[in-house]
């Protein structure tokens, strides 16, 4: 029952991350939407650079991927609380139940994970070279969020005594 209860709490734990994100976007969306706005419009990265291109200027470009970001967001968060839930009805039923709520969760914590690889790393970070500025960078943030989100999805995975592992 302990790998049971650890998996619902970590799930848990990332919903609330998520809430938490959400919240923050949502409370100051200005800040947030500063951020978004730098990093597409490429002005504090290297002056000169050969992809100064790829830069969008259009404000209501800005405002969609300030506002696609969010809902992408809410998503997981909204489908990470389902997750945890269904997984928390099941934790007492038969393994192949509770392997079922495991990957309605799975499939949340991958649309988290796509989220940070996508989103940020790739298209933030090296589409719109991100990694360059001193100031509107947040490769290490992404890269921390995918990596802690990436560990809770493998101990999520991983097979209990009880399922015949």
């Amino acid at each position: 029952m302990i790998p049971r209860t650890a998996k619902i709490a970590l799930v848990a734990g990332v919903a609330f991350f998520y809430s938490l994100i959400v919240l923050n976007n949502l409370a100051d969306p200005g800040v947030n939407y500063e951020f978004v706005r730098h990093v597409l419009t490429m002005d504090t990265i290297a002056p000169g650079s050969r992809n100064l291109w790829r830069a969008i200027h259009a404000p209501w470009l800005h405002v969609a991927f300030f506002a696609f970001i969010i809902a992408w967001e809410v998503a997981v968060s909204a489908w990470l609380w389902w997750a945890a839930a269904r997984m928390l009805r099941a934790r007492r039923a038969p393994a192949a139940e509770f392997r079922a709520a495991i990957r309605f969760a799975a499939g949340a914590l991958a649309l988290s994970l796509l989220l940070w690889l996508v989103a940020f790393l790739a298209v933030g970070g090296e589409w719109f070279l991100m990694w360059q500025s001193p100031v509107w960078n947040g490769q290490q943030t992404a890269a921390r969020n995918f990596a802690v989100v990436a560990l809770v999805m493998m101990l999520l995975v991983q097979p209990e005594k009880d399922q015949g592992a």
